[in-house]
């Protein structure tokens, strides 16, 4: 299992997400993308879109920077 990182805090959605499966898709099965958002939209919707796509969310957490919060998600 390896775990990778991803920084969309500067996109908007709908590229949130768009971006966000790009690597999820590129993942093998049991790795890890910590996604790093900001609050609003990216942060109700990367989670959900994710469950939908048959990912699993492990954690939705703030980071140390306020307004911005890490999503784990599993392949």
């Amino acid at each position: 299992m390896a775990t990778y990182n991803l920084d969309v805090t500067k996109e908007h959605c709908p590229m949130t997400f768009v971006k966000t499966k790009i690597e999820l898709n590129k993942l093998q099965k049991g790795d890890v993308l910590n996604v790093r958002v900001t609050e609003g939209e990216p942060l109700e919707n990367i989670p959900k879109s994710a469950v939908e796509q048959g990912f699993t969310v492990l954690s939705v957490e703030p980071t140390e920077v306020q307004g911005i919060y890490s999503i784990r998600i599993e392949k």
